[in-house]
């Protein structure tokens, strides 16, 4: 079927340009003989993960759940960063990864004796932010939980580690890397001979069409060549950059006031970044307020007031039963949507490159239902 006969609301994979962004990924680490991992937090729809494993070199979990989606679906080079994991968790995740990194030295010590020659790694914070407005999603912000910082490095368990993780970005160019590349190497640089890698996390929109390709490549060059470390990089949106659509239908017009169309797709349950960041999805064939002669806040049909999506102009009048087609939506969307009021969670569709889509999952009543009982 096409796009358009989709049942509503309904996730959308584009393959086509997910395998746009994999090729992408896959020329880095041909050029410069880095390891590409998917960060599974951003995108986790497993019936992609064949193709994925095509072109990067496995997965990258928050967690046991995650670690284990990745072991059982890609089944590639598996690695895990948590905060701090759960006695009950770690002997599965010392079977099941290759590399675990530790958010602080007090988790190392805890653990280290039942790594059973699992790589150990620890998470250092710079405490460079190179974010502007976006404390949420910073990790170098004051007061961070994430990370070890310089002044609290425990030299003498270097021993028990082979490599340092950061990861300080979201959503930025290989400018904000180098800065942060600057800080890493001038702030824990004195260690790199006694260690075998570095992973320099996620938060690179590596396949965005104004990213510095080559300024990436410098980075992690730069890094092997001076001290002979293996380079690890861990995209999430990167690997399903606009590859990916939210459909929804219009149920109503309502105007008081404003002109606010009712929708059967909702920012809070199947777009939640849209309230936490916040920020406005593009959508098909839109504008921006007053741009196009026919203007609309755009909302759900759940009882939260503040469930808006934003406002959207468009060159004709929009009526109930006509279709919208939100884009971006393949990252931190079904990784994070839930069924507030009882909401159906939206099918997931797949499209391949001649534009025929296929539905690998359904949600109904017993989705709702068992995750309370």
């Amino acid at each position: 079927m096409k796009l358009e006969e989709l049942k509503t609301p309904c996730y959308v994979i584009d393959e086509g340009r997910l395998t746009d962004n994999l090729k992408i990924l896959s020329g880095v680490k041909e050029r410069t003989g880095c390891s590409i991992l998917l960060a599974q937090k951003a995108f986790s729809c497993f019936a992609e993960y064949p193709l994925i494993g095509k072109y990067i070199d496995g997965t990258t979990a928050s967690g046991l759940y995650e670690a284990r989606l990745g072991k059982e679906e890609m089944g590639l080079s598996n690695h895990v960063f948590a905060p701090a994991y759960k006695e009950a968790d770690f002997e599965e995740l010392t079977k099941i990864c290759d590399h675990i990194v530790f958010n602080s030295f007090s988790q190392l010590k805890k653990y280290k004796d039942c790594l059973k020659g699992v790589k150990a790694g620890i998470r250092i914070n710079p405490q460079c932010s190179t974010q502007d407005g976006h404390a949420i999603y910073d990790p170098c912000a004051p007061g961070s939980r994430l990370g070890v910082t310089r002044d609290q490095f425990e030299e003498e368990y270097l021993p028990y580690i082979s490599g340092l993780h950061f990861h300080t970005l979201c959503e930025q160019n290989a400018d904000a890397l180098k800065t942060t590349l600057d800080a890493v190497e001038d702030q824990f640089g004195e260690y790199f001979n006694r260690l075998s890698w570095i992973n320099m996390g996620g938060g690179h929109h590596i396949t965005r069409a104004d990213y510095d390709l080559e300024l990436l490549e410098s980075c992690i060059r730069r890094i092997q060549d001076r001290y002979g470390l293996h380079v690890y990089l861990e995209p999430g949106e990167a690997v399903a950059l606009n590859a990916g659509y939210l459909v929804t239908e219009v149920l109503d017009v309502v105007d008081n006031g404003i002109k606010t169309l009712i929708l059967d797709a909702s920012a809070a349950c199947h777009m939640p970044d849209v309230l936490e960041m916040p920020y406005r999805p593009p959508l098909k064939d839109s504008g921006e307020p007053g741009e196009k002669g026919y203007t609309y806040r755009l909302s759900s049909c759940t009882c939260l007031a503040g469930d808006v999506i934003g406002d959207y102009s468009f060159d004709h009048e929009i009526l109930p039963g006509d279709k919208l087609y939100f884009m971006d939506m393949a990252i931190y969307s079904m990784v994070k949507n839930n069924t507030f009021n009882g909401i159906p969670l939206p099918s997931i569709a797949v499209m391949d490159e001649n534009g025929e889509c296929r539905i690998i999952k359904e949600f109904g009543y017993e989705d709702f239902k068992n995750r309370l009982s």
